[in-house]
Order: structure tokens, then C-alpha cells, then sequence
């Protein structure tokens, strides 16, 4: 299970209320600073991925990641390096890449690492 805001997303995609997370805090900056980057509205959703231009992994979920993110006009999607943009990330500890946080400035959805594949990525997203 992954565990993100104020819900656990089982892989069924199951969801049900948790505790949220500690490191929301963390994620509502960077959750904010896409969605203005994007001119999007403050209460709609911004998908993050958090990846590194070394990582074999993240080079292949880029496309997968981008051809989502073009079928869902309405979320505001962002690709970050986790090197190249360090300062945006501030105190977010990456484990395991790719890593996504999902949510607004107001309260965060999904963070966790997950599956390169697009169906999982429809399928969490179907979920929120």
C-alpha cells in the first residue's frame, strides 16, 4: 500500500481515511509553485514526478508520464530532477524513484513512490 494525504492506496486501488502524512508540509510548496507555474487554479490538482537524469528507470516513465499527463488537460503535471531543480524540493527526502506527490496547496493527495507503468498512474489517478 501507498500511503498519501488523507488516504492509503492499495495498488487495487482501494481507498480509505488515514492519518495524514507527517512531510505534507514539505509538499504543499512545491505543490502550489507548479500549479501557479502552470496558471492553474489554486484548488486543482498538480501531479509531481520526482525523478533524476541518471536514473534508467525515470528515463523510460518520462514518456509514460507525459502521455498521461497529455489525456488529463485538467491536472497540472511537472516532471522535476531532483538535482537539477534542488532547491525546489528543499527537504524532501527521495527514497526510490519515480516518486509522486499529488495534491494542491491546501492538502496532498498522494505521496509515495510507484509503479512505472501507465495504468497504475490511471488507476491512482482515478482513485483521488
Amino acid at each position: 500500500m501507498l500511503c498519501g494525504g488523507n488516504f492509503v492506496i492499495s495498488l487495487c486501488a482501494k481507498i480509505r481515511p488515514v492519518t495524514p502524512l507527517p512531510e505534507a508540509d514539505l509538499y504543499r510548496p512545491l505543490l502550489a509553485a507548479t500549479l501557479a507555474r502552470a496558471a492553474a487554479a489554486a484548488d486543482d490538482l498538480a501531479v509531481i514526478c520526482l525523478c533524476a537524469a541518471w536514473c534508467r528507470t525515470c528515463d523510460g516513465y518520462q514518456q509514460v508520464f507525459d502521455a498521461v499527463a497529455a489525456s488529463h488537460p485538467g491536472l497540472a503535471f511537472r516532471w522535476l530532477d531532483i538535482e537539477d531543480e534542488a532547491r525546489e524540493i528543499d527537504d524532501i527526502d527521495v527514497q526510490t524513484f519515480p516518486t509522486l506527490i499529488i495534491g494542491n496547496a491546501r492538502q496532498v493527495r498522494f505521496a509515495g513512490p510507484v509503479l512505472p507503468q501507465a495504468a497504475h498512474l490511471e488507476k491512482l489517478l482515478r482513485g483521488l
